[in-house]
């Protein structure tokens, strides 16, 4: 799932082409991806662009009148940019919905079968911030901030991370990132955190998220970011079960969970401790 850094690039890229853009016409290929009614989706055809701007994990493109589009991407869902003249290339049930500007068309797609992404139409501030779960923004927050929301609720470190009603846009992969950094178990529960582990956990998250905030803006290189993925290469310990850690060279771990898994490495983050893996523990019974 694009995370707050790959959002924040997406968004970027978004507002150098659609700024101040007229849309031509929307055309829906996928009647499931679009979960309002009022306003019609057709009433944003012939309005400008007026911002670009990110809720969470979602992309807002709002329009004159107030109007703003809300794409939700989940974990399949990708935006690509295609310049006037230049062919979709992406057809069949991959393209959800086209919008096509003054200037290019932006597609709306979405691999697999299992169908999550979405968007809605909403009108007005009020609506808009309705969608908004309201975690803080990791980037924005003060360190005070940032352990009243972390200690708010006694969770895991790596569910609080990912829940966006405590943060905002952090997910599965950078979660694995910032408890890597932090040296932090992602089974430690927030509120036997000590003063030393919040303020290393906080600076790890803005850390973590402002690299990787400027790996993919130069990966982009002032493209438009069409190769989204939660898999990096340059990743310490997420999506490398069985490769050595970049710090210790001691071999990734993880924990599986029904739709995604966790991955840390025993030497820095539990003390050389193995955690239990639930799948595994299942299947061995």
């Amino acid at each position: 799932m694009p995370e707050l850094p790959d959002i924040i690039v997406y968004v970027e890229s978004l507002r150098v082409r659609l700024d101040g853009c007229r849309l031509k016409r929307t055309l829906l290929r996928s009647a499931f991806v679009l979960r309002s009614v009022d306003p019609p989706l057709d009433a944003i055809n012939g309005r400008r662009v007026t911002s670009v701007s990110r809720v969470g994990k979602r992309i807002v493109l709002t329009f004159e009148d107030d109007l703003s589009l809300v794409i939700h991407l989940m974990i399949a869902g990708r935006l690509r940019w295609r310049e006037p003249m230049q062919k979709p290339g992406i057809g069949g049930k991959l393209l959800l919905a086209l919008f096509e500007f003054e200037n290019g068309t932006l597609l709306f797609t979405e691999a697999g079968s299992t169908k999550r992404a979405s968007m809605q139409l909403v009108r007005g501030q009020d609506q808009l911030r309705a969608i908004d779960p309201g975690g803080v923004e990791p980037l924005d927050v003060s360190l005070d901030e940032f352990r009243e929301a972390v200690t708010r609720e006694n969770h895991t470190l790596k569910r609080a991370l990912t829940d966006p009603h405590l943060f905002s846009g952090i997910g599965n992969a950078y979660s694995d990132e910032i408890l890597h950094a932090a040296r932090l178990s992602p089974l430690k529960l927030t509120r036997s955190l000590s003063g030393e582990d919040v303020e290393r956990l906080y600076q790890a998250v803005r850390s973590t998220l402002l690299l990787w905030v400027e790996r993919l803006r130069r990966d982009a290189a002032g493209a438009f970011p069409e190769k989204v993925t939660a898999f990096h290469r340059e990743m310490a310990v997420h999506g490398r079960y069985g490769q050595p850690c970049p710090v210790c060279g001691s071999p990734v771990q993880h924990i599986v969970y029904t739709d995604n898994e966790c991955n840390y490495c025993p030497t820095c983050q539990t003390g050389g401790r193995r955690l239990a893996d639930r799948a595994l523990s299942r299947l061995l019974k």
